[in-house]
Order: structure tokens, then sequence, then C-alpha cells
């Protein structure tokens, strides 16, 4: 069973700086229906203007995920990382008992778009971490990469859940399948482009849970980029 979620249902805010469109309920959007999937608490799409940006704020109990699509954004936290997260990076920051952090746009010229994903931790009160890596485009075009899984396997950014994710950049006429383990689900975000989840056009923002299925395929109509989050 596939259950879409239109990119224009979304939740919106828009400030002089910022516009970001949620696509589970966050701050002062809120619909009781669409607090998440599984696991999968959060995905924002956030532009921001150049030189804005998140002043310091603080987090706790909760796996924090960014993936830059265009841009540069600048990352500041209270253990002491200083980072510039550029496409192909993924970043994970473990908010655990507790983490104060600063997300700006590096460049005073260029906006930045990038996602914010939010993964409840498999338990309460881990201490705060922080891990970057970058994935290559080779290793994301034509195929899902797991950049994000529980036990860091194949050089992913490791989660404290259940939980995976890939990443895959598709040109037009393009095809990945990916087979869904007995009573876990997938969430699918596309990032850009558009494509066709068993047959059924997705674009830029739109979403979809599956469950209840052996497998899915993902067709790249144009070319695009997806996330695919396997979730126990």
């Amino acid at each position: 069973m596939i259950k879409f979620r239109d990119r224009m249902a979304r939740g919106e805010s828009r400030t002089g700086w910022l516009d970001s469109r949620h696509t589970f309920s966050f701050a002062d959007y809120w619909d009781p229906a669409q607090m998440g999937f599984r696991a999968l608490r959060v995905i924002n799409e956030d532009r921001v203007i150049p030189g804005a940006g998140f002043p310091t704020h603080g987090h706790r109990d909760m796996e924090i995920v960014t993936y830059v699509l265009s841009g540069a954004l600048a990352h500041k936290d209270s253990l002491g990382n200083g980072a510039v997260i550029r496409p192909g990076e993924v970043q994970r920051m473990s908010a655990g008992t507790g983490i104060l952090h600063s997300e700006f746009n590096a460049s005073k010229s260029e906006g930045v778009h990038f996602l914010q994903i939010w993964i409840v931790p498999d338990r309460a009160g881990l201490p705060p971490g922080y891990e970057q890596k970058t994935f290559p485009p080779a290793e994301r075009h034509g195929r899902l990469r797991l950049v994000a899984a529980p036990d860091g396997a194949e050089g992913a950014v490791t989660l404290h859940q259940d939980a995976r994710l890939y990443l895959a950049a598709l040109g037009a006429g393009e095809r990945v399948t990916h087979a869904i383990a007995k009573g876990r689900g997938l969430w699918l975000q596309v990032a850009r482009g558009i494509v066709a989840l068993d047959g059924t056009e997705m674009r830029e923002g739109d979403g979809a849970a599956v469950e209840g299925q052996p497998s899915v395929a993902i067709a790249a109509e144009t070319e695009a980029e997806v996330l695919l989050f396997d979730l126990a």
C-alpha cells in the first residue's frame, strides 16, 4: 500500500529570510494526521537567503540529519564542531541529553536550499554527537547509495535508530528498485525532478509512505534526486 503526501499540502513558514515547507507537523504548523512516519518525525525543506540563518538554539533526544541540495550551510555547535555542509555531504547530529547549534547560509551572495530531517532515536539520554561525510556524485548516480544507517555500514553516518537512508541521483529514464523486508516501511521524498513510484508520478517536494508490499520501483521521468528511508 502506498499513501502519497502531496507537496502542495505541506505546512509553510515564511519570514524575510526563510522559506520552509513542512512534510510533517512542525513549529506553528500542526496537523494531527501528519505527525511523521514510524521513527521519521520531521522533513523540512528550507531555503535561506544569503548571510541569514538559524541563531543558536537547543535540541534534545533527536537524530537530526541535514542534506544540502544547493549552496552551502555553515554549522556550529556546543560540542565545538564548526563545518560547512555542501551538496553531496550528509551531516548527522545526535542531540541526546542536549546540544546547542546554529545553521547559517555560508554565502553572502547565493541562497542555500537544504533538507533537515529528524528521526526519533531508539532511546533517550544518549550523549550528544556529530558526524559529517561526503558521498561523491559517482556513488549516488543511477543507484540507491546508503548514507545513514544504525551500524554505519558502507561508510554511512551512524544513526541511533533502526533506520536507513538512501540517496539516488537519477537521469531521465533510469530506474531503481528496493526490496522491503517484512514488517518494515519506506518513505520516499522527492528532492528534485519528476519520478514515478510504482507508476504514479511524483514531483519535487512530494512524499510517499509504503507498507505491506515486497518492493518498490522508482523510475525517473526527468533528471531527479530522491531520498529513501527504510524504517522498522
